[in-house]
């Protein structure tokens, strides 16, 4: 999700993890790249077992772009709900959103199909949008790890 609003989200991602001190467990993009194909709807899933601490770096550093990305994130929250004055910047967000789910994930498997079908992933895009908001507060890490257990 972050990266549908961040174009340099790899970068982005490494930039925080080496402001947050996360060397030791995230040192360079690969790592960061190869955390991320554990997810098995990705097209290259590689089944690894992410470790605590893996799992915990890769929290911290989706907080940390939560909070800076948060002004883009309420805007697009925003234009959901005027769509008549702000379509564009939600058809932008969703348009490339359902462009990096083509290019990134196997679109043969029925949850990615779901995210594909317009009802359903507006649904999603929302309540992903929604969490990440939530993770800008002093307990972020916290609330975006419970709701990762819970899902």
């Amino acid at each position: 999700m972050l990266e549908t609003i961040d174009l340099n989200g790899i970068q982005s991602l490494y930039a925080l993890s080496n402001r947050l001190n996360l060397n030791n467990v995230l040192p360079n993009k690969v790592t960061i790249w190869k955390l991320r194909n554990n997810n098995p709807l990705r097209k290259s899933y590689v089944s690894n077992n992410i470790k605590l601490n893996e799992f915990d770096a890769l929290i911290k550093v989706t907080v940390e772009m939560s909070k800076y990305l948060y002004p883009y994130i309420r805007e697009i929250l925003k234009s959901k709900e005027d769509l008549q004055e702000n379509s564009v910047i939600w058809d932008d967000f969703n348009k490339r959103f359902i462009e990096l789910i083509i290019e990134r994930f196997n679109i043969d498997s029925m949850k990615v199909k779901k995210l594909l079908n317009q009802a359903d992933n507006d649904e999603f895009i929302v309540k992903s949008l929604l969490t990440l908001s939530f993770c800008i507060s002093n307990q972020g890490y916290q609330k975006l790890k419970n709701f990762l257990y819970d899902f």
